[in-house]
C-alpha cells in the first residue's frame, strides 16, 4: 500500500467497490445458475440475476459483519482467549459459563443493576411518554413545536457530547438542576418537603438493591438511622452510590420521545366517534381515556414494552460517560453490557466477554419470548 494516508483511503475505496460488484455478479450468477438447475425460463433466471445482483451488498454485508462474527463469538465463548496474549485460543469447553453464572459475583450486580434500571426506569419512561402523547394529542397551537421539541432528545440520542452536557448539569455543587431544586424548594416549601421525601426513598431503595449486590445491608441501616433529610439536602446525582442508577433513570425518560410518537400515533388511530358516545353518555375525561383510549392502546403499550425492554437490557453509553472514571461508585451503575465492554475491551478477556454476550443474547430472547406469549392476556386487537 502507499504511504500517502490520503492515497490509502481512495485505493481501499476502490478495492471497496470492485469487491461489492465483483461479490454482487457472484452472488446473482449463482442464484441464475439454481433457478437454471430447476428448469426455471430464461426471464425468470434474469429476474433472479437481477435481484439478487441488487440485494448482494447487503447480503454480503450481513454474512461478514453479522453471521461470521456471531460465529466467532460463539467460539470464543468456550475458550480462554486474551488478545494481549501470544497463546492461541484455548478450549475450555462450558468453564467461561460456569463461572459467569455460579461465581462471578460481579455479573450478579451488573444483573440486580439492570433489573433495577429495567423494573424502575421502564414503567417511568413509558408513563412519561404516554402522558406526553396524551398532552400532545389535544388540538393546541403551537403543537408541532412541542412535538419536535420533546422527540429533540431522540435526535440527539445518547451520545459523548450530549452525556456530558448531563453530567455537568446533574453535579451536586454548580449543576442547574440541584440549583433549580434549591431555589424552588426555597420558594415553595411544600416542593422541599416534597424533595427531601422523595430523596429519602429513592436511597432506603438503592440501599436495598446495593445490599443484594453485596449481601450485606448495612448501607440501608445507615440510610434509615440518619432520618429525614436535612433541609438542604439535594439528590447527588453523580456523586453517590445512591444516586448513580437514578441518574441513568432520569436519562431515559429523558429519551422518552420515540415512545410518545408511538402512543400519538395509537391515539391518532382510535375512532373519534367511540370518544363522542361516551361524552353523550356522560363519561368524565378520565373514564374516556382509561375505559376507551387505554386498552385501544395496548397493542402500542406492547410494542413500546418489548422494544424499552431490549433497549434497558442493553443500556451502555450513559453509564460509561458519566462513571467510567469514577472507580469508588461505578460498581453502583454497573450494568450487563457495561460489564461485558469492561471484561473484552478493558481487561481483553475475549473468550469471557463473548461467553457475556451469549447469557445476555438468552436472556433477552427468554425474555421477548415470554411478553409475546403473554400478551394474548392484555392486549386488545379487536378493533384493528
Amino acid at each position: 500500500m502507499p504511504e500517502n494516508p490520503y492515497l490509502n483511503v481512495l485505493v481501499t475505496a476502490a478495492l471497496t467497490v470492485v469487491f461489492i460488484i465483483v461479490t454482487s455478479y457472484l452472488l446473482g450468477a449463482l442464484a441464475r445458475w439454481v433457478m437454471k438447475a430447476r428448469g426455471a425460463s430464461l426471464k425468470v433466471q434474469e429476474n433472479t440475476f437481477a435481484g439478487y445482483f441488487f440485494a448482494a451488498p447487503w447480503i454480503v454485508g450481513f454474512l461478514i459483519f453479522v453471521v461470521v462474527p456471531l460465529g466467532f463469538s460463539l467460539y470464543w465463548s468456550f475458550t480462554d482467549y486474551r488478545v494481549t496474549s501470544r497463546d492461541p485460543a484455548n478450549w475450555i469447553g462450558l468453564e467461561n459459563y460456569t463461572n459467569l453464572l455460579f461465581k462471578d459475583d460481579s455479573f450478579r450486580a451488573s444483573i440486580v443493576n439492570t433489573l433495577y434500571l429495567t423494573v424502575i426506569g421502564l414503567p417511568l419512561q413509558m408513563a412519561a411518554a404516554l402522558f406526553l402523547a396524551v398532552m400532545l394529542n389535544q388540538k393546541m397551537r403551537g403543537e408541532r413545536v412541542f412535538r419536535m421539541g420533546f422527540y429533540l432528545p431522540v435526535i440527539l440520542g445518547f451520545n459523548t457530547a450530549v452525556l456530558l452536557c448531563w453530567r455537568l448539569m446533574l453535579n451536586t455543587g454548580t449543576g442547574i438542576i440541584n440549583q433549580l431544586i434549591r431555589s424552588v424548594s426555597l420558594s415553595f416549601p411544600p416542593f422541599g418537603y416534597l424533595t427531601r421525601g422523595l430523596i429519602f426513598i429513592q436511597e432506603i431503595t438503592t440501599a436495598f438493591f446495593l445490599g443484594i449486590n453485596s449481601g450485606k445491608f448495612s448501607l440501608m441501616t445507615k440510610v434509615i438511622e440518619a432520618g429525614f433529610p436535612a433541609a438542604n439536602r439535594v439528590p447527588l446525582w453523580v456523586q453517590s452510590p445512591l444516586w448513580t442508577k437514578m441518574s441513568v433513570i432520569l436519562l431515559m425518560v429523558w429519551g422518552c420521545g420515540a415512545m410518545m410518537l408511538i402512543f400519538l400515533a395509537g391515539l391518532n388511530n382510535i375512532p373519534k366517534e367511540l370518544h363522542e358516545a361516551a361524552e353523550v353518555d356522560g363519561a368524565t375525561s378520565w373514564q374516556r381515556f382509561w375505559r376507551i383510549s387505554f386498552p385501544l392502546l395496548t397493542p402500542y403499550i406492547f410494542y413500546n414494552l418489548v422494544v424499552g425492554l431490549i433497549s434497558s437490557l442493553q443500556i451502555f453509553e450513559p453509564i460509561f460517560v458519566l462513571y467510567r472514571d469514577n472507580q469508588p461508585i461505578v460498581s453502583s451503575a454497573i450494568s450487563m453490557v457495561y460489564y461485558l465492554w469492561q471484561k473484552s475491551f478493558s481487561h481483553f478477556e475475549i473468550g469471557y466477554g463473548s461467553a457475556i454476550s451469549w447469557v445476555i443474547l438468552v436472556i433477552i430472547l427468554v425474555v421477548t419470548v415470554v411478553q409475546f406469549k403473554l400478551q394474548d392476556r392484555w392486549v386488545t386487537y379487536d378493533i384493528y
